[in-house]
């Protein structure tokens, strides 16, 4: 049962993903966005980092750049900008509407991403993580998650890996549904959307978990 809901999520991310690109070219967002970003500060418009997918692999994530260039990232006094004040005017907006996250229809049609998993995150972050930890990494990341609706940035690494890890046990077409329905209605509301500079700490492996982890892999 469980092989065939996967088989019917990733013919739904490439249909509606499709449809979507061809809606958003005729629109024309996905136009009009890279010329605001170009025309407003200095280099390309797509942003792209290495993240960590599905089974632990490394792929390019696509996203509207927000941020300044590390070249143009300082004041008149030479002062080295924050993460914070290095977004831009554009940048901000593109967060708050999570417009930035367009770009990744290309992830989502490569096989690199899904409509909804757990959020990939940098390897230098999964480099910390343990065997309970990487079982965020058995399905393919996503444009937005269990965590996203429930907290998005206003929850910290720790938390947000636990709703991961709750989502990838519990996965079901229905929770897909319910998650997407969600999102629109944070986005919309524009909740957690604060910038944070990301907290590190990682959860505590629960005892029951951990010994469940290591019987599965023995």
């Amino acid at each position: 049962m469980r092989t065939f809901q996967l088989f019917i999520k990733r013919a739904f991310d490439l249909t509606v993903s499709i449809i979507l690109l061809l809606i958003l070219i005729v629109i024309p967002v996905m136009i009009v966005i890279p010329i605001l970003i170009r025309l407003t500060s200095k280099g390309p418009a797509v942003f792209t980092q290495d993240r960590v997918g599905k089974d632990g692999k490394v792929f390019k994530i696509y996203k509207f750049r927000t941020m300044l260039i590390p070249e143009e990232s300082f004041d008149k006094n030479g002062r080295e900008l924050t993460p914070k004040e290095r977004i831009t005017g554009v940048g901000r907006f593109l967060r708050k509407t999570s417009l930035d996250e367009l770009m990744q229809i290309f992830n989502i049609i490569n096989g690199t991403m899904s409509f909804v998993g757990p959020r990939p995150t940098l390897p230098s972050q999964v480099e910390k993580y343990t065997d309970y930890h990487n079982q965020r990494h058995l399905m393919r990341p996503g444009v937005t998650g269990w965590a996203q609706v429930n907290g998005r940035n206003n929850l910290n690494w720790a938390q947000k890996i636990e709703f991961d890890i709750e989502y990838v046990h519990n996965f079901s077409l229905w929770m897909d549904i319910k998650i997407l329905f969600k999102t629109v209605a944070v986005v919309f509301k524009s909740e957690g959307i604060a910038f944070k500079d990301g907290d590190a700490a990682l959860p505590p492996v629960p005892e029951t978990a951990e010994k469940e982890t290591e019987s599965a892999n023995k």
